[in-house]
Formats: structure tokens, C-alpha cells, sequence
């Protein structure tokens, strides 16, 4: 059977692997799996990302967080927040789990679910590496409704590679919020969306 990363309950053998990474002065030793994102060691989009952010308050959410090698590294570099990592693989969920507890990251929780169907509430934050191989007609709904779990002043943060349809996200999501690049690094695109006034918070 074909199966995808995205996949709730990979059956693939498992190939358990460690990776030592090394982001944003952080070191750092990551347990990775077949059947999830990325098990080669920390993606060069993620670590792009992860280089860009801003100091992060508040709740915030890792939006399909595999492993663990974006929402763990931004735990540990912004302690003062909460962090919800989320994945409808079961598998990368429970790696995520294992890793946050082995690098130290105690402001973490990680949950298993589809989309926003396993959380509740708001995000001062929501940052997304997302599986462009879903397709458009899943992800652009996920970017929608990620907009709709931002509190007030909050913004998403995406990267995504620009020969997989950066700039057709940027035109979409330029409709619905504030959107625009802030990094361009080897082809791939950080993207960053605040929504329009008076369209953040919105009761799911």
C-alpha cells in the first residue's frame, strides 16, 4: 500500500533512527521513524523556518509537527510559552512525545488528530511546515481555519517551497489576511499572515 507521511496509521517497518541537530545555538538529539516526515534528520525548510521566526508568547500551535523538529526547538528557545504540537500520524506523534521529553522541552504537549479536530480554543501563534503533497484542496481549507484559531494580534507562519506553490498560497491567503514573505532562503519561501482586522478570533 502507497502510504503518505500524512497518513493516521503508517504500517511501513519501522526504521528507528537518531539524528544530532544542531539550530539556533541549540543542540539537540531527535528519534526519527519510517513512515513519517523528514526521518533523514531535520528538513532544510524547517531549519529556514526555524531561523526566522520571532520570539514566540502565548499558546502556541505546531500545526502537523512530525518529529518534533520545529515545535521542540521553538519550546526550548521561547520557555514563557505553551506549546501544542499536532499530527493526525500516530506515529510522529508519538515520536514527537518521546523527543520533547528526551531534549527537556516541558512546556510541550502533543496531541494526534486531523487538522483542528483534537484542540480547542486559540493560538497567539500557529507555525506550519504543511504537506504540500495533500494537495490544494486540503491545505488551503487548513489555512483558512488556521486563521479563524488566531487570538487577537496573532499571526500563522508557513514555509513552503516556492516550485510547490508558495506563490499560489501567498495569493490565497493575501485574500483572506495580511500576507507576505519575510525570508526567501534556497527556494523555499517563509510566509506570514496576520489576519485582516476584525476577522482574527472567530468562534470555530
Amino acid at each position: 500500500m502507497n502510504q503518505h507521511y500524512y497518513t493516521p496509521r503508517p504500517d511501513t517497518p519501522h526504521d528507528i533512527r537518531t539524528h544530532r541537530v544542531r539550530v539556533r545555538g541549540l543542540d539537540l538529539c531527535f528519534r526519527t521513524d519510517s513512515g513519517v516526515f523528514s526521518k533523514g534528520g531535520l528538513d532544510e525548510g524547517t531549519r529556514i523556518l526555524i531561523e526566522n521566526l520571532p520570539p514566540l508568547t502565548g499558546r502556541v500551535l505546531d500545526m502537523g509537527c512530525g518529529w518534533g523538529g520545529l515545535g521542540i526547538p521553538m519550546a526550548l528557545l521561547n520557555p514563557q510559552a505553551s506549546f501544542l504540537l499536532t499530527d493526525i500520524n500516530e506515529r510522529a506523534a508519538g515520536l514527537a512525545r518521546e523527543n520533547a521529553k528526551a531534549n527537556g522541552a516541558g512546556n510541550v504537549q502533543v496531541v494526534t488528530g486531523d487538522g483542528f479536530a483534537a484542540m480547542e480554543g486559540f493560538f497567539q501563534y500557529i507555525l506550519s511546515n504543511p504537506p504540500i503533497r495533500a494537495g490544494k484542496a486540503f491545505l488551503y481549507p487548513l489555512f483558512e481555519e488556521a486563521l479563524k484559531r488566531l487570538e487577537p494580534g496573532g499571526s500563522l507562519f508557513l514555509v513552503i517551497r516556492k516550485q510547490q506553490g508558495a506563490d499560489s498560497a501567498l495569493k490565497f491567503l493575501s485574500g483572506l489576511s495580511e500576507a507576505r514573505y519575510i525570508a526567501k532562503k534556497k527556494g523555499y519561501r517563509i510566509l506570514r499572515c496576520d489576519p485582516l482586522q476584525g476577522e482574527e478570533g472567530q468562534t470555530p
